[in-house]
């Protein structure tokens, strides 16, 4: 009878660790990591302007992990509702479910604990507020449920409609701060509302064909490249004059922040739209960056002056 330890097996024991090395991948992979880079860019600007001056890096920690843990479970219930259109897509047909990576039963299990835990985090981590934790538990039942379920199948209007998920993070922060909310988180979000077509068309332009095939009616799909780029600039106009409705509350820092971003962003769109018009081959993907990059910029500018706290506009009048 053999008495072979796993080390005297190298190749056995090589085998197993790739094989645990690769489940873990694919149970990071379902929480779609580069789709929550919105949460941070969103939520701690958000929280800083909350507490102009201060920086309670704990609380902004505590969040951030409770809010990732909650983007992460949607993200993971949208994987299972979208098993059968993922393998008919080129672009996600590398996803773990569409690949057989991880079971549709313990992904659901997976979103479920990580619900729960984000629940938790945002419930203890921030001294007992409801409604940071609530807001998240919301979010992931209209994304995974109303969105995903109903609306991205249906109408063109799912990412007009479902981008309300991609905006709560502003709520979040602010709520896990105060406790409560004002107008100033809703500025944020209805930044991130009308921010979000212009930046999922722009994909959905590059990838008009997958969705095509797999049966999601998504704007690209059923409208004409013209119209499809005069609706980004019109949603690029409304978000960057929402972004300036803060400027009363921040210091020269953010106006100057948010009127040169915001006038390349509009530029740049204008541009698309014009070139598509004349029939010039475009590429949508530099709009989607560059959607990413403007945001960025933003979030970044607000953060900043909400940490160096100079004076507000409005305090010189």
């Amino acid at each position: 009878m053999s008495t072979d330890s796993p080390a005297d097996r190298p190749d056995e024991t090589t085998s197993r660790g790739k094989h645990l090395w690769n489940t873990v991948l694919a149970y990071i992979a379902l929480t779609k990591p580069r789709v929550i880079e919105l949460l941070l860019i969103s939520t701690i600007p958000v929280m800083l302007q909350a507490q102009r001056g201060t920086v309670d890096i704990a609380l902004i920690a505590i969040t951030v992990v409770g809010g990732w843990l909650g983007a992460a479970s949607a993200n993971s219930l949208n994987m299972v509702a979208d098993a059968d259109i993922d393998q008919k897509m080129k672009r996600t047909e590398r996803r773990p479910l569409a690949r057989h990576a991880v079971s549709v039963r313990n992904a659901l299990v997976f979103s479920i604990v990580l619900a729960i835990a984000s629940f938790a985090v945002l419930y203890f981590g921030t001294g007992g507020k409801w409604l940071p934790p609530v807001l998240v538990w919301i979010t992931i039942a209209f994304y995974a449920g109303f969105y995903t379920l109903v609306l991205k199948r249906r109408t063109w209007q799912n990412v007009i409609w479902g981008g309300l998920a991609g905006c709560t993070p502003a709520l979040v922060g602010w709520s896990a701060v105060t406790g409560n909310l004002n107008w100033q988180p809703f500025v944020m979000f209805l930044v991130v509302f009308f921010w979000t077509p212009p930046h999922t068309w722009a994909l959905g332009m590059r990838y008009r064909e997958d969705y095509r095939a797999a049966g999601v009616p998504m704007f690209p799909v059923v409208a004409s490249d013209e119209r499809v780029t005069k609706h980004m600039l019109i949603y690029t106009w409304l978000t960057v004059l929402t972004s300036l409705f803060l400027i009363p509350v921040t210091s020269w820092i953010y106006l100057v922040v948010a009127v040169v971003s915001g006038a390349w962003f509009i530029w740049r769109v204008t541009k698309l739209f014009v070139e598509t018009r004349r029939g010039v081959e475009v590429k949508p993907l530099k709009i989607f960056l560059t959607s990413n990059e403007y945001l960025a910029l933003l979030f970044c500018g607000l953060a900043v002056d909400a940490v160096i706290n100079l004076p507000t506009i409005s305090s010189y009048f």
